[in-house]
């Protein structure tokens, strides 16, 4: 049975599950669940928050999009594609960058992007200042990433994990609310250029376009 993925396109956290997909080659179905059916007794079945996006793999259900990708990850490790390192030192880097892109990016890119490109297309306006002192946070937060990224290639160490290629939606979709901000510390724009160019995420990130808003579509 093919595994099974329900989302929506506007939702970060289901590109995040897509990206890795693809990233993994993995094959899987989609399934668009629409916004006003998220709490509907056939969703909250599987997802008892109402949310998305969740995975039924077999008969097995997961929701949260982090452990959906460290599921997918684990299940399709190979060799080229070991996205979540074995050894013990080395998976207690990983799972400390991990830990450093949601607390110190995730968590201000989305505000970020929530200003720009989602309040628009639910009926509400920008806060330009608000939007410019989110910036000012994550660039501070990003000066730290620069000094990681000038020490190795990745933020783990010189292989490419999990951990970076979770910055790959947010990290684009900055670029669509007229920051640069990924590209204005060398490290950190050398690394990003690197994760972006990937072939699987050159091939998603086009369906970005569903987050402009509705007035520049």
């Amino acid at each position: 049975m093919t595994l099974k993925l329900y989302g929506n396109y506007q939702s970060s956290n289901t590109f995040r599950v897509i990206a890795i997909l693809r990233e993994l080659d993995a094959p899987y179905e989609y399934i668009e669940v629409d916004w006003r059916k998220i709490k509907t007794p056939e969703v909250l079945e599987k997802q008892p928050f109402g949310l998305l996006p969740y995975i039924d793999d077999d008969g097995f259900v997961i929701y949260e999009s982090r452990a959906i990708c460290r599921y997918l990850a684990t299940k399709y490790a190979r060799e080229g594609k070991q996205l979540i390192p074995t050894e013990l030192k080395a998976n207690a880097l990983f799972e400390q960058a991990m830990s450093i892109e949601q607390s110190n990016f995730d968590r201000h890119a989305s505000e970020a992007v929530w200003e720009v490109l989602v309040k628009p297309n639910i009926g509400q306006t920008t806060d330009v200042a608000a939007f410019e002192k989110i910036i000012v946070s994550l660039s501070a937060k990003l000066d730290a990433y620069d000094v990681i990224l000038g020490k190795q290639k990745y933020l783990a160490g010189d292989e490419v994990t999990l951990a970076d290629l979770m910055h790959l939606t947010y990290g684009s979709l900055l670029g669509m609310t007229g920051s640069n901000i990924m590209e204005s510390k060398p490290n950190v724009a050398r690394w990003f250029k690197d994760i972006s160019s990937r072939e699987a995420w050159v091939a998603l990130k086009p369906e970005l376009k569903r987050w402009a808003p509705k007035e520049q579509s």
